[in-house]
């Protein structure tokens, strides 16, 4: 990434701006803008979360924010309400209060007298989300919008629920949560006096989400709220959407430029879970120049082009060797006037039909284990691996070698005619790159609750033994399949840990099955060029812990458990500017027996560091997920510690009737 130092506008940074809300709360700000912005008034650019701006997301707001506003931007990062160090209580993510909040920041931001009134609002992950849903309550100085690795449906495409099936990722981001949000705000900011008030009113009213979100295990009310696609003409102002293929957030870009009517565009790369230009797999890109080109258009009016830019933009990645992290993916970027795209052909490929005969599928609970991570986040081993162990566990079908290589872009679909000896079963679809050795890359995958078959909102329970007809969509994806190599589609009822098995072993008969693969032709090159990276001066650290992760997959002998154990040290640093030392560590253990779905047990546990000079203060949180055939049964714990003083503790303990449909 290339370091730019001198800007067209000299920044000036305020570290912590109050902006009180209408209630009397005070949001803190960390505030970047023209010096002469009093002057001549620039437009803003507004990042509302809660993962603190103070030593959360400082490393990624020093490359951003000071570049934005070096060009003739107020860039503001606000830390939401109940975290960092604003005061008040958070009791959900995305709630209402946090959405008007944001409007009321916009508001506040379009009268003051360094703005020229206009808005826009970017974020990823849960900025990304955010920042839609603020959009569609049309806050009138909101002018544009560029989202990241974010969802148009809270309930099918986010990390709580995927086909209807519970993704194990709900109770992973709930024990996150309880974690970083039980951190005080620093003293520097919220003063010595009040730190340790606001801190203790934040930990005495935190709350465990897990018991809350698995209260709702269809899609109902609670799920709609927030999820722009109940209504994508609400969005008014322009979007650029930007998302990356080794996301869990894979189908959000597709969605957004089909359904939006205001203007959108969309750029999908190779990326994990993190902004695109300092993302991995390379190429990262010129993301702050993209931005800029956006925000130029729809914030100041300048003629930039992006009008004319493609509607989807994507990396067409080339098959490579399966490993748990690739440093970079060679391919080539593919650029589509028009999205759907009529380039886009559809191939239909029968897997099962009544000449063949029927296909069993009855997979151990331990398949799903090289499947890597749902949103993979620390440049590590958290990709999927060789698909040959879960491929030896699932019913598959091989096509015949490819004779030419292909061009995959878009979401497959499997349609199955099907009948189940349970009346509740999941299933698993995966679609495969398998080399001439037999080596098993992932392309693409997909799952489905089959009691969700025709609803989300009304599922209907199996008849055991009785044929009936579903369909799984894959996620989007975009792959170059080699010549020599061939198709596998592996179907399994199981896909651990990803989602929560079903109460019972679950064996299903495949009466016929057919794939839908959406091709495009070979591109010859790069049909677009994004520029390289840039970024501000980076944020200045000193490490005092460095960082590390470990990842293991045991399995007792005796016992026959499997345990998969996770362990990423995120390190200690200290700010050179503040002083303050941060660190965090974040453990996972999953845990299941082949034969025994109701085996199946999650735990956490967290620990949160800050100090400075003779302060310090610690947080501990557990937190532990398992089930019997009729309910979910968690439990959590959080301690906090000032100094080697424990100053707080509490137990969340609850049971949840599992929806058996």
């Amino acid at each position: 990434m290339k370091t730019i130092t001198e800007f067209p506008r000299k920044v000036v940074e305020f570290p912590d701006m109050g902006i009180v809300m209408p209630d009397g709360c005070r949001l803190s700000a960390r505030v970047w803008m023209p010096e002469d912005a009093g002057d001549d008034p620039v437009p803003v650019i507004l990042e509302h979360l809660p993962y603190r701006k103070r030593d959360g997301t400082i490393f990624r707001d020093q490359l951003t924010h000071p570049y934005f506003a070096g060009h003739g931007y107020a860039s503001i990062r606000v830390d939401m309400r109940g975290n960092g160090d604003s005061e008040g209580l958070m009791d959900d993510e995305y709630s209402e209060q946090e959405l008007q909040d944001a409007c009321d920041v916009i508001a506040w931001a379009a009268a003051q007298p360094w703005c020229n009134g206009n808005v826009g609002m970017m974020g990823i992950s849960w900025g990304g989300f955010n920042c839609l849903q603020v959009a569609a309550k049309q806050p009138p100085a909101l002018k544009a919008v560029i989202s990241l690795c974010s969802t148009v449906d809270r309930y099918a495409d986010d990390i709580h629920y995927k086909g209807g099936c519970l993704l194990n990722e709900n109770f992973g981001w709930a024990s996150t949560m309880l974690s970083y949000s039980s951190r005080p705000p620093d003293p520097l900011i919220a003063g010595d006096n009040r730190w340790r008030d606001l801190w203790l009113a934040r930990l005495e009213n935190q709350s465990f989400l897990l018991p809350l979100w698995l209260s709702h295990q269809h899609r109902d009310a609670y799920w709609k709220r927030g999820s722009i696609c109940e209504d994508f003409s609400a969005i008014k102002a322009a979007v650029l959407s930007i998302g990356g293929w080794h996301d869990g957030y894979r189908n959000t870009i597709s969605h957004l430029v089909t359904n939006i009517e205001a203007p959108v565009k969309g750029i999908v790369g190779p990326w994990i879970h993190k902004y695109p230009h300092y993302a991995g797999p390379k190429p990262a890109i010129g993301f702050l120049q993209e931005a800029l080109r956006w925000w130029d258009h729809w914030l100041k009016g300048a003629e930039t082009g992006v009008e004319a830019d493609p509607d989807y933009r994507a990396y067409v990645m080339d098959s490579v060797r399966p490993a748990r992290w690739h440093p970079e993916r060679p391919g080539r970027w593919i650029a589509e006037q028009e999205w759907p795209s009529s380039k886009i052909t559809i191939e239909t490929i029968e897997l099962v039909s009544a000449d063949a005969g029927p296909s069993i599928v009855a997979s151990p609970q331990t398949c799903g284990l090289a499947g890597g991570e749902y949103f993979p986040f620390t440049f590590g081993p958290e990709l999927p691996g060789d698909q040959r162990p879960d491929d030896g566990l699932s019913a598959c079908f091989d096509q015949p070698e490819l004779t030419k290589p292909i061009e995959i872009v878009g979401a497959p679909e499997l349609e199955i005619q099907f009948a189940s000896d349970r009346p509740q079963a999941n299933i698993a679809v995966r679609l495969c790159d398998v080399h001439p050795d037999g080596a098993s890359e992932l392309i693409s995958y997909g799952v489905l609750n089959l009691t969700h078959r025709k609803s989300h909102e009304f599922p209907e329970a199996l008849v055991p033994g009785e044929t009936v007809s579903a369909r799984v969509v894959l996620d989007q994806c975009a792959y170059r399949v080699p010549a020599g190599h061939r198709l596998r589609v592996a179907v399994s009822t199981a896909y651990w840990p990803a989602i929560w098995p079903s109460p019972e072993p679950v064996r299903l008969t495949l009466s016929a099955a057919s794939l839908s693969v959406p091709l495009r032709l070979l591109a010859t090159g790069d049909e677009v060029v994004f520029g390289e990276p840039e970024g501000a001066t980076p944020w200045a650290t000193e490490t005092v812990r460095p960082a590390k992760s470990e990842r293991h997959v045991d399995r007792d002998e005796k016992t026959g458990i499997v345990t998969l154990s996770i362990a990423d040290d995120f390190g200690e640093v200290r700010d050179l500017d503040h002083g303050l030392v941060n660190g965090s560590i974040a453990r996972e253990t999953w845990t299941i027996h082949p034969d025994d779905p109701l085996s199946a047990s999650g735990k956490t546990h967290w620990t949160q560091t800050l100090s400075r000079n003779g302060w310090s203060v610690r947080t501990e949180t557990w937190a532990q997920m398992r089930s019997d055939a009729q309910n979910f049964i968690v439990s959590a714990r959080i301690e906090a510690y000032e100094g080697e003083n424990l100053v707080f503790e509490r137990d969340f303990d609850e049971r949840v009737p599992r929806a058996l449909v």
